[in-house]
């Protein structure tokens, strides 16, 4: 934690008014479990146990302090312990210190299936912020083209995306570079990036062998996309830094005018996203609270019945409130 509230720190002294963190920040990203087979990984996976974060604790509660103290919007990613679950969870803070939204990545990729629960729709949301609509995904969802129309669909401004880097080499943080460069043209908003970087000693630690170790290199792209796909600062390839950039909102109509995906360019006539943004509960008709809802104080969203009458919009979608902790 000592490391997020510094840069918070560093980013205030450089006039910041949002910074966005790597995916699962805090405590780290879980890259044992890409290198080790099952059999070995419980040791590695019981200790992120002991370090992962509850929401709210003491550590989105220092966070929260750094966020007022600075009038800055913050998105963090962590490892959040929900009692014998883990889930990569994204947390947004507004200037207040008030955490508006606590978001869990709906479905973990390929080795995280071993390490996070899933996540649901609740958090598929677009907060209205100091510093305008910010929406967020984590990692390979922005390969999920219908959870990205659906914070298109809400209208967000700027979008955080949030990646581990230092895996698998140069193809990762190209393919990257593809992805968000795309989700900037497609939904006409900036798209801030972050992804971890891993120092040599700490891959050393991390994987066993040396064939194991190339795969904890290259893939790092920390950047600051345009509406138009256009990098508005030099991408972080590798090492620690900070990418920083100024955010010309006239961009986003300038491109939407042309092509707006959920406005004069979408035809909800032909094609709709219907999304379940309703909390997750193993229990099914219960007045309790949701165990693994996105806040234990939230409302559950209730979804509406539709009616033939109404007319289509590109996003189908029940009703919610956000998340409050």
């Amino acid at each position: 934690m000592d490391k997020v509230l510094q840069a918070i720190d560093e980013a205030a002294l450089e006039g910041a008014s949002l910074v966005v963190f790597p995916e699962t920040f805090v405590p780290y990203y879980p890259y044992f479990s890409f290198v080790l087979p099952p059999v070995l990984m419980g040791q590695e996976h019981m200790k992120l146990y002991e370090e992962a974060v509850t929401v709210p604790g003491p550590e989105t509660a220092a966070v929260s302090r750094a966020a007022r103290t600075h009038q800055m919007v913050v998105v963090l990613g962590v490892n959040e312990r929900d009692r014998g679950s883990l889930y990569n969870t994204q947390l947004i803070f507004d200037v207040d210190g008030q955490c508006l939204l606590k978001r869990r990545k709906i479905t973990p990729t390929y080795h995280e299936r071993m390490v996070w629960g899933q996540g649901d729709g609740s958090g598929l949301q677009v907060c209205e912020t100091a510093v305008g609509r910010v929406g967020a995904l984590a990692c390979w969802e922005h390969y999920n083209p219908l959870a990205r129309y659906s914070l298109m669909a809400a209208h967000e401004e700027i979008h955080c995306a949030q990646f581990p880097g230092s895996m698998v080499g140069n193809i990762f943080a190209e393919q990257t570079e593809v992805t968000l460069r795309h989700h900037a043209l497609e939904s006409g908003c900036f798209v801030v990036n972050a992804t971890g970087w891993l120092t040599p000693e700490q891959v050393a630690a991390i994987a066993p062998t040396e064939a194991l170790q190339k795969v904890l290199r290259g893939g790092c792209y920390t950047t600051i996309i345009s509406p138009e796909g256009v990098h508005l600062c030099e991408p972080i390839r590798e090492g620690e830094g900070i990418a920083i950039a100024d955010l010309d909102f006239s961009l986003i109509t300038k491109r939407k005018r042309m092509m707006d995906s959920v406005g004069h360019y979408a035809r909800p006539d032909l094609l709709q996203l219907q999304l379940n943004n309703t909390a997750y509960s193993p229990i099914s008709g219960s007045t309790s609270s949701p165990i693994n809802s996105p806040a234990s104080d939230a409302l559950p969203a209730v979804p509406s019945e539709p009616n033939p009458e109404d007319q289509p919009t590109p996003l189908d979608s029940a009703a919610s409130v956000p998340s409050l902790l």
